[in-house]
């Protein structure tokens, strides 16, 4: 186990952050935004942060509404 609880979940832009955050809320999948963390991308802007363990969960939810993602990285 490499010690990681978190998923953080990049999307294109703030909007289908925020957008992403409303369909895991509704599908109750525990999520907060937060910045993208530095060592993961140099680009200002916010991400989706999911248990670990939501994290096939919140993809499938994600791809379920048409919202690209754009990466999935262990935090």
């Amino acid at each position: 186990m490499t010690g990681h609880r978190y998923t953080v979940i990049l999307v294109h832009s703030t909007s289908h952050a925020i957008r992403a955050e409303k369909a895991l809320y509704q599908a109750e999948i525990s999520t907060k935004l937060i910045p993208v963390p530095r060592h993961i991308s140099s680009d200002c802007g916010v991400c989706v942060r999911v248990e670990r363990s939501d994290q096939k969960a919140a993809v499938e939810t994600l791809k379920r509404i048409g919202l690209e993602v754009e990466g999935v990285h262990e935090a």
